[in-house]
């Protein structure tokens, strides 16, 4: 008997949230008993994948634009033939190595149309491959809408000719897939909802900020920082703000960020306690990205949202406006975003009364291990293998 074997294809672009998501689920399956091989196709984030969980590191690949319509090498070139062809080839030779039981795509088919030059042909060698190992679609709750005509088909039909089940990311309590996907009804037999993949409890924290802003990634997120450093100089210095620019902020960006900060005013590129300093902060300003909405949500902190809407960006203005209608954050937008808009946001939230708890479901990562746990036990029962 040997431990299930699990391949998990995952692939940023610009921020770090999909990596961030799939090495929390990765980890939960590590500590489920899994044997996992997390394949990353994006820049290196600290952190991510964690600890037990064996990696494949293909060359990386950004987006070369917000709009992600293109793809660029780590250097910012644009990814050629002979790359994208390195790459698919070291992709499924990692794939013959892995042998796994169970594939799991992150995104894809429902996004990262542009990795089809890999993704389809992974497809086809999984289909080829006796046994035929499970594959899975592993997706956030809220698509992104405004899609071209004819994607939700494709997208439909990829779902029924490859895939065994898609695991949605989310509480249908709060949004469910069709909300977003409107063909959703088409394949609601492959539907597992998880729950939203949040982090567990963090632990007490061992530094305190009144306030926290933080840019994600940190790819777009200079105008966020800059407008809450702003902010700070204009209310009162006895509070202490945290500014977490991202690990991928230019770093003409952040020097300028750094340059007369006020004395209340600590500035860092990353900090790996941040679930643990939300436990304590009064007020936290950031844009609504699922992971670190999931954070907030483990806390009482007064959250201020700036969702991401450049290059017609409509995920992250969804999920906040379902916060916001639930009292759990208050929105400003990121167009035309200003230090005095962050101020009286700030002033408001200090205000108010810390908040109470949720009643989402926020343990989608052991969810996920205990879905595709069951999903191998029925498929094994049939062949009578055991499994450990």
């Amino acid at each position: 008997m040997t431990a299930p074997r699990i391949f998990f294809y995952v692939q940023h672009l610009l921020g770090i949230g999909h990596i961030a998501r799939a090495s929390r689920i990765a980890d939960a399956l590590v500590k489920d008993g899994f044997d996992v091989s997390v394949v990353t196709g994006g820049l290196p984030v600290p952190g991510f994948p964690g600890d037990g969980v064996k990696t494949v590191a293909l060359p990386a690949v950004v987006a070369s634009n917000a709009g992600f319509s293109g793809l660029a090498d780590a250097h910012g070139r644009p990814a050629d033939e002979n790359f994208l062809a390195a790459r698919r080839a070291l992709l499924l030779d990692a794939f013959r190595a892995a042998r796994p039981d169970v594939v799991i795509i992150e995104a894809f088919p429902f996004g990262r149309r542009q990795m089809r030059f890999e993704l389809l042909p992974l497809l086809a060698a999984i289909d080829k491959t006796e046994p035929r190992p499970k594959l899975l679609s592993s997706v956030r709750d809220i698509l992104q809408e405004n899609r071209k005509a004819g994607r939700d088909a494709e997208t439909v039909a990829l779902v029924k000719e490859h895939f065994d089940a898609v695991l949605v990311h989310g509480d249908p309590g709060f949004v469910r897939l069709e909300d977003t996907f409107p063909l959703t009804l088409e394949i609601a037999d492959r539907l597992r909802y998880t729950g939203l993949v949040a982090a567990p409890p963090a632990p007490e924290p061992t530094e305190t900020f009144d306030i926290i802003a933080s840019a994600g990634g940190g790819a777009v997120g200079a105008a966020l920082i800059s407008a809450a450093k702003e902010a700070a100089a204009m209310l009162p210095d006895d509070l202490r703000w945290l500014l977490i620019s991202g690990p991928n902020l230019p770093e003409a960006d952040y020097a300028a960020l750094s340059r007369d900060a006020a004395p209340n005013v600590t500035l860092v590129r990353f900090r790996k306690d941040f679930p643990s300093l939300l436990r304590s902060a009064k007020v936290s300003i950031s844009q609504a990205g699922y992971n670190t909405v999931g954070d907030l949500l483990r806390t009482a902190c007064r959250a201020i949202l700036i969702p991401f809407v450049a290059g017609g960006e409509t995920e992250q203005t969804v999920r906040a406006e379902r916060l916001q209608a639930l009292d759990l954050a208050e929105i400003l937008p990121e167009t035309g975003l200003t230090s005095n808009h962050v101020k009286e946001a700030v002033k408001k939230a200090l205000a108010a009364s810390r908040r109470g708890p949720v009643s989402l479901d926020l343990d989608g990562a052991e969810k996920t291990a205990g879905i595709i746990r069951s999903m191998i036990a029925e498929s094994l029962a049939e062949s009578k293998i055991p499994v450990i």
